[in-house]
C-alpha cells in the first residue's frame, strides 16, 4: 500500500475537473460575485472604520490599513478551505460526482488534484473581487498589492490540502463542523490578523508561528500590501511551500483510500 505521503500520479486531466467546477461556478456567478464583495465592506466598515475609531494606529500604521491584507488572508483561507470540504463532500458523497468522474478515465489522484486545484482558484477569484474594493478605500499599496494575486493561489492551495485531508476522513458533512469552529475560526482571531502577535504571551507566539497556517500567509500579504519588506519573508514562503506540498500530498493518499474502500 502507498505511503500517505508518497508522490501520487497525476496527469493533465485533473484540468478537467478544475474545468468542470469552473463552468458550475461561472453558471452560478451571482451568487459567488457578491459573497466577497460584501465581506470586504463589511470588514472595513464593522472593524477597520468601526474598531479603529478607537484604535487609530499599530505601529505608526493606520488601524483600517493594518487589518486589509488579513481581510484578503482570511477570504483566501475560507474559500479554499470550504469549498474543499462542505463543497467536495457533497459532490463526492451526495452529488456522486466523482464516482462518474472515475468511471471515465479520469483517476482518484486527477479528481483530487483537480478539487485542490479549484479550492486554489477559487481563493484567487476572491481576491480579484475584494481588491478594488480595499483599493478605494485607499488601505493598500499599488501596484506592489497585486502580488497577492498570485500568492492567493499558494495560499489557497495550501488550505484546500488541508481542508481534503477532513473530508477524507469525516465519517459525515456534519463531522466537518469541528474543524471550521476549533481550527478555522480560532486561527481567523489569534493569527495577527486583527491585532499584533506581540500581543499575546510569548508561547502563543511560538504556537501561532509554528502550527497556524494563516499566521504565515497574513504576514506575506501584509508586507505587499502596506509594504513593508523583511527577510521574514523567505521564512514566511518556505514554511507554507512546506506545508502546502505536505498537505497536498496527504489529502490525495487519503482520499484515495477512502474512494477505494
Amino acid at each position: 500500500m502507498p505511503s500517505l505521503i508518497s508522490v501520487p500520479r497525476i496527469t493533465r486531466r485533473a484540468g478537467k475537473v478544475w474545468h468542470r467546477n469552473m463552468v458550475v461556478f461561472i453558471r452560478t456567478w451571482q451568487v459567488n460575485f457578491f459573497p466577497p464583495l460584501v465581506e470586504a465592506l463589511l470588514y472595513l466598515f464593522a472593524i477597520g472604520l468601526g474598531i479603529g475609531s478607537y484604535v487609530h494606529d499599530i505601529n505608526g500604521i493606520p488601524y483600517v490599513n493594518f487589518i486589509a491584507p488579513a481581510i484578503l488572508a482570511i477570504a483566501v483561507m475560507n474559500s479554499a478551505f470550504f469549498e474543499c470540504t462542505y463543497g467536495s463532500y457533497v459532490r463526492m458523497y451526495y452529488q456522486k460526482s466523482f464516482d462518474a468522474m472515475i468511471a471515465t478515465p479520469l483517476s482518484i489522484e486527477d479528481v483530487i488534484a483537480g478539487e485542490l486545484l479549484w479550492g486554489a482558484t477559487r481563493s484567487v477569484i476572491y481576491v480579484i473581487i475584494m481588491l478594488p474594493v480595499l483599493a478605494a478605500f485607499g488601505v493598500i499599496s499599488l501596484p506592489l498589492a497585486l502580488f497577492v494575486i498570485p500568492f492567493g493561489f499558494l495560499g489557497g492551495l495550501m488550505f484546500a490540502g488541508i481542508a481534503m485531508c477532513f473530508t477524507a476522513i469525516s465519517p459525515g458533512i456534519d463531522t466537518l463542523n469541528y474543524p471550521s469552529f476549533l481550527f478555522i475560526t480560532p486561527m481567523a482571531l489569534f493569527s495577527g490578523t486583527f491585532f499584533p502577535l506581540t500581543l499575546m504571551p510569548v508561547f502563543l507566539q511560538y504556537i501561532a508561528f509554528a502550527i497556524l497556517p494563516l499566521t504565515h500567509l497574513v504576514a506575506i500579504m501584509r508586507m505587499f500590501t502596506l509594504p513593508s519588506f523583511s527577510w521574514l519573508i523567505l521564512v514566511h514562503f518556505a514554511w507554507i511551500v512546506v506545508v502546502t506540498t505536505f498537505f497536498c500530498l496527504l489529502s490525495i493518499n487519503l482520499m484515495r483510500r477512502r474512494l477505494i474502500v
